[in-house]
């Protein structure tokens, strides 16, 4: 009987050693996820996207370069007087876009084409107007008398080139996976903001094809993403019961979201007022498609589209009422 404690306590003590074991264990993999979380904080704000922008004004007005002091929007008068042209580089179904200069700095002016949609070009600007943040690229001045538009100048351009200035010398170090995911969360933090916006919940209409979407986002000289074109941003209103519609033409292909396309069958010919209307879930179900863009063919991006394959899987439901929100994406990113 007296050797009782005895026993008991060389039971104990082999017990003991692998609770020791395993609580050094936790503390060294809470220890490396504390680590691994400052890592990629600070790389992130690196990076330049923080949460306050110190580029940005009081509401009309603006900054940028070294400039420090914020001016005023240029009106019409400083536009004709002091912005001059350079060349067209592009031309859209609603306007036209120059590269000009303004006292010595490269700008982009946009001018309306077509007056019979001068009212998306109004809408176009009073979204840039509203919206101005870190999301969207700096307006510079406009004239609605003459449906004109000044905004800063990217020489990146659209995201529609992003593969091709990553084969660039100068940028070939930018092709990463980390630097491809960075684009990627930009991206739908744009769309985040687009969904609770000031002005409330906006859609993303201009996204009808993979090219479209990408035409209507700018690659900043420090690898940003900002949403450059406002035109088609209707207004998602669920307590007023408003819905919205993309154009009054039929959509088809896999790209947009299921509730876009006609929903009757062949049979039946197409007729936009029996087309029945849709919320921001359709920018959601594209998030997959514009993120595997994003992650390209480098090493390393299939390790994260295997990480993201559930929220990805979850953005490609069919009912949008099961699709994740723009936040619970982002959270997951």
């Amino acid at each position: 009987m007296e050797k009782k404690p005895h026993f008991v306590r060389r039971e104990f003590l082999p017990r003991e050693v692998p609770s020791i074991s395993l609580a050094l264990l936790l503390a060294t993999v809470l220890l490396l996820n504390a680590l691994l979380y400052l890592y990629l904080n600070k790389f992130y704000s690196s990076l330049g996207r923080v949460e306050t922008d110190p580029g940005l004004c009081p509401f009309g007005h603006f900054k940028f370069g070294a400039v420090k002091n914020c001016s005023p929007w240029l009106s019409c008068e400083a536009i004709n007087r002091e912005v001059r042209k350079l060349k067209c580089v592009g031309e859209g179904a609603v306007k036209k876009v120059f590269l000009s200069e303004w006292k010595e700095k490269k700008v982009v002016l946009s001018q309306l084409t077509n007056s019979e949609l001068k009212e998306d070009f109004l809408h176009g600007l009073k979204m840039l107007k509203a919206l101005q943040s870190k999301y969207v690229v700096r307006l510079l001045g406009y004239c609605e008398q003459q449906f004109t538009i000044l905004t800063e100048y990217h020489p990146l351009g659209s995201l529609r080139g992003l593969n091709e200035t990553l084969r660039i010398p100068k940028y070939k170090a930018m092709n990463t996976w980390h630097r491809r995911l960075m684009l990627a969360i930009d991206y739908v933090s744009v769309i985040q903001y687009l969904h609770s916006s000031p002005l409330g919940t906006l859609v993303m209409c201009d996204s009808n094809d993979l090219d479209k979407v990408l035409s209507q986002y700018l690659l900043t000289s420090d690898f940003h993403v900002l949403v450059n074109d406002l035109d088609a941003l209707p207004l998602v209103n669920r307590s007023a019961g408003r819905l919205v519609k993309c154009g009054h033409r039929e959509l088809q292909g896999e790209f947009v979201a299921p509730e876009q396309r006609w929903p009757y069958g062949e049979d039946v010919p197409f007729n936009d007022d029996l087309m029945p209307p849709y919320d921001e879930k359709t920018d959601i179900w594209k998030i997959p498609d514009v993120s595997n863009f994003f992650l390209g063919h480098v090493e390393g991006s299939d390790i994260v589209r295997l990480h993201l394959f559930d929220i990805h899987a979850a953005c490609k439901k069919k009912d949008p009422a099961e699709r994740p929100s723009a936040q619970e994406v982002l959270d997951t990113y």
